[in-house]
């Protein structure tokens, strides 16, 4: 199969072609990055003209601003990014007839329920970035009905740049940790991630999933395994409140997410706890 990846200079984005490309010929595109080829998908013509040039299968579209607090503070340059420019892809799928997958996330949600969120609950975003990625499914379920669907959550990935790094960083350089308790969703492993995606596209079941580790736990929590497994039992870690830690953005509070829809078709990925040891001993071996 063709494959149009966007946001392939991305930790997903390269995880994805790495796998894919075992099966399929996988064209990259991005705004930056060593990529096969180089475009700001908030330009209309020009995604119109490469995607039509290319002559794609599907797209798969994890391509985005997740820095969610640089959201917060520049809200319209989130929704272009997100938003408009999804439902660029979501049109120029729509009128060659190929099938699109848009990666979204737990953000969605307004973290109010009192159990896992299913793929058939009502989004209520609650800030800058849940609302764009919400607009972008949006776009994409309107405008194309060969989409999928797939939302994750706190993605850790090698390379650098993830709570998990940061965590460890710290532990590292003997810095003070203070982490929050309050927030609650499910770690997930970007090359399982991966995984599942290349397993989907293979259905052509469309509709919305919730690709994530299983098993929810709290960023205090998460931290606490992240330091136990790397050998820093010793080093404590100061709970505190999400309002607490002051930012520009306030995430959802709880928003574990239940693989419902993707487990049906025999789509499971393993619990964080494995993948994050497995993430580590990778690490350690690099």
């Amino acid at each position: 199969m063709r494959v149009l990846l966007t946001g392939a200079a991305g930790k997903l984005g390269a995880q994805l072609q790495q796998q894919l490309a075992e099966k399929h010929d996988v064209i990259g595109m991005d705004i930056i990055g060593d990529v096969d080829h180089l475009l700001d998908l908030t330009n209309y013509a020009g995604a119109r003209e490469l995607v039509r040039r290319i002559s794609p299968e599907i797209v798969l579209h994890p391509a985005a601003w997740t820095d969610v607090d640089g959201c917060a503070l520049d809200p319209k340059k989130a929704l272009s990014i997100n938003g408009l420019a999804s439902a660029h892809l979501a049109a120029i799928t729509a009128q060659i007839g190929i099938p699109i997958l848009y990666v979204s996330s737990n953000e969605v949600f307004d973290g109010t329920l009192n159990r896992p969120y299913t793929e058939v609950d009502l989004p209520n975003p609650i800030n800058p970035y849940g609302y764009s990625k919400w607009y972008g499914e949006r776009a994409t379920t309107q405008v194309n009905p060969q989409h999928y669907i797939v939302r994750s959550a706190w993605l850790f990935a090698h390379g650098g740049g993830n709570f998990v790094q940061a965590i460890r960083s710290a532990a590292e350089s003997g810095k003070s940790l203070r982490v929050v308790t309050n927030e609650v969703a499910n770690p997930t492993y970007t090359n399982d991630l991966a995984a599942a995606i290349a397993q989907l596209i293979e259905t052509e079941r469309f509709g919305s999933y919730h690709l994530v580790n299983e098993g929810a736990i709290s960023r205090w929590q998460f931290a606490r395994a992240i330091l136990d497994q790397s050998g820093y039992v010793d080093t404590s870690i100061e709970g505190i409140s999400r309002h607490e830690w002051k930012r520009p953005s306030l995430p959802p509070e709880y928003t574990p997410m239940a693989n419902f829809a993707g487990s049906s078709i025999g789509i499971k990925l393993r619990p964080w706890q494995e993948a994050l040891r497995a993430f580590l001993t990778a690490e350690t071996s690099a």
